[in-house]
């Protein structure tokens, strides 16, 4: 079979019958283009320079590293080690001071109970093995209280933090579990199951999921770390990223093209959207711990400008979700009837995007409500009314962040399908011969359907 890029688009139901010498030989003389060499030509006009401009902007913007920083021990910047429960024994909390009765005997308070409550009940006390760096094969005793979320188990894998500056005593404290085992199982049979029902295409996904987290790691966020500018970062790394992946994953084809061009327009619309509500609102993008301690050891930071980033580099993965499915409804749909004009098509393939609209925002905002439930659960638990809730930045960071993205959604939709119907209805010769008819300068047209 000839290699030519356009040969997925080719394997039709009718594709059978191109220029055949033989029943069954449908490939003699290779697959017909999707569209004519013009239309390849103007695609390529586009999306070459688009290609350029990308590389040179991962060339300039190169950061060759994340800068070094005196670790503050705070959060995730503190020193970490392996560790493993050695021995668990019981003991009363009492025994251990595990908890302090306030002074004044007050036990109203949430604390002074809890206090009274780890004081009358059983602790474990737990000796920890360091089994990583310099101090591996050194033990210390972790005092695990009643009520504590998180109970540890002897054998149990776990994270250590190591303060080197704190007496010997307190310079380890277990700080997480040791999840390397059951995320590695995941990541495994997630990875079988695409490549199980994916074959080709789902190990060239997982690659160019590989291909995206290095992006991420490697470009992104050491960029933004050296103080370049967040919002130029993010649209270079999602355009980098979604090059890579759309091509990787379906092949240079002017369908994919087509589904390029669309992401890029619905991309752009969601940064000058962003940009626009981020400022108006006055979103500093400063609400958390994390983003606090990220202020604190690289104020030059524009955290305004990570947010936004933030919110382009979160809705590529939709966008092309979209962009594709919508780009080959159009191509299928004038596949199974060639005679279709473009407005025939774009009402067809806007039809079944109407359905893909519904369905992809609710994902969206039902995605962005899940990872913001235990802060919506606190403005509940206080009473807030709905206008003091969706106005405080928080839940208006989480609001502009889903609204923006469903906006840039919800036009990638019409967007591509136009652009899509446009360009498979833009050659009748290159496409009669994809949806199984010869161009009529070889073959006559009524001879071709009694055959």
């Amino acid at each position: 079979m000839t290699s030519s890029p356009s040969a997925p688009e080719l394997h039709g139901p009718e594709s059978g019958s191109t220029q055949s010498h033989a029943p069954g030989h449908t490939h003699s003389h290779g697959p017909a283009a999707p569209v004519s060499k013009h239309l390849r030509k103007v695609i390529a006009a586009v999306l070459i320079p688009f290609a350029a401009a990308v590389l040179v902007g991962l060339v300039a913007f190169w950061p060759g590293g994340a800068p070094s920083h005196e670790r503050t021990g705070v959060g995730f910047d503190r020193q970490t080690q392996q560790g493993k429960v050695v021995e668990i024994a019981r003991v009363d909390c009492a025994d251990v001071n595990a908890a302090q009765v306030p002074p004044t005997g007050d036990t109203s308070t949430p604390s002074g109970r809890e206090a009274v409550n780890e004081q009358s009940g059983l602790c474990k006390k737990a000796t920890i093995e360091v089994t990583s760096g310099k101090d591996k094969g050194r033990t210390f005793v972790e005092i695990i209280q009643p009520d504590s979320t998180r109970q540890l188990k002897d054998r149990q894998g776990v994270v250590v933090a190591y303060a080197p500056d704190a007496p010997r005593d307190l310079q380890y404290s277990v700080t997480d579990v040791d999840r390397t085992f059951p995320m590695a199982l995941l990541a495994g049979i997630f990875a079988l199951a695409v490549i199980v029902v994916g074959r080709l295409r789902g190990l060239m996904a997982l690659i160019a999921l590989v291909v995206s987290f290095a992006v991420l790691t490697l470009f992104i966020l050491p960029a933004i770390l050296q103080g370049s500018n967040p919002l130029v970062v993010a649209v270079i790394g999602a355009s980098a990223i979604m090059l890579i992946a759309l091509y990787m994953c379906h092949g240079l084809t002017a369908r994919t093209s087509v589904a390029v061009i669309g992401t890029l327009v619905s991309l752009l619309l969601i940064g000058l959207l962003g940009s626009l509500f981020i400022g108006w609102a006055s979103l500093s993008g400063n609400t958390d711990d994390n983003t606090g301690l990220i202020h604190g050891l690289f104020p030059d930071i524009d955290m305004s400008g990570l947010l936004l980033a933030g919110v382009i580099i979160g809705s590529l993965g939709v966008l092309d979700d979209v962009t594709v499915t919508q780009t080959s409804a159009v191509w299928e749909l004038h596949q199974a009837d060639p005679t279709m004009g473009v407005r025939r098509l774009y009402r067809a393939g806007i039809r079944i995007g109407r359905d893909h609209i519904a369905s992809v925002v609710n994902t969206l905002v039902l995605a962005y409500a899940g990872a913001a439930l235990p802060l919506l659960l606190l403005f509940s638990i206080a009473q807030s009314s709905v206008g003091t809730v969706a106005t405080s930045e928080l839940v208006a960071m989480e609001i502009v962040r889903t609204l923006v993205g469903s906006i840039g959604l919800v036009a990638s939709v019409p967007v591509t399908t136009v652009l899509a119907a446009l360009v498979v209805s833009a050659d009748r010769t290159g496409l009669g011969a994809e949806a199984g008819a010869p161009a009529p300068v070889r073959t006559g047209r009524g001879r071709r359907r009694k055959a």
